[in-house]
């Protein structure tokens, strides 16, 4: 699969900003020992974690950055009734990537 196959999208919420912001927060002991970067991505539901890793170092290959982790989550379809219709909110599965302290696919980062 192409890379740009592999990963569909970078998911922007209020969620994955927190996770993106926690290497730099430091409220606290527990929230400040979070030392690797991390972003959501919207990716192919058959792909792996090892095909979204290469898929991602290849696409960010001139930022140099090196996927420490990846976790996998699959969200399921929804049943959901608008104005009186039955219909499904189509399921999709998303990545948690961690990448290695210092690293950025960010812009000014």
């Amino acid at each position: 699969m192409n890379p740009y196959q592999v990963i569909k999208a970078k998911r922007v919420t209020e969620k994955g900003r927190v996770l993106e912001n926690l290497v730099n927060a430091k409220s606290n002991k527990s929230v400040s020992r979070c030392q690797t970067p991390k972003v959501v991505f919207d990716v192919h539901p058959k792909a792996n974690k090892r095909q979204i890793a290469d898929a991602i170092e290849e696409i960010y290959k001139e930022k140099k950055v090196k996927v420490v982790k990846v976790n996998t989550i699959t969200v399921k379809p929804k049943q959901r009734r608008v104005r009186g219709f039955d219909g499904v909110q189509s399921g999709f599965k998303k990545a948690v990537v961690s990448f290695r302290p210092g690293d950025s696919i960010e812009v000014g980062g």
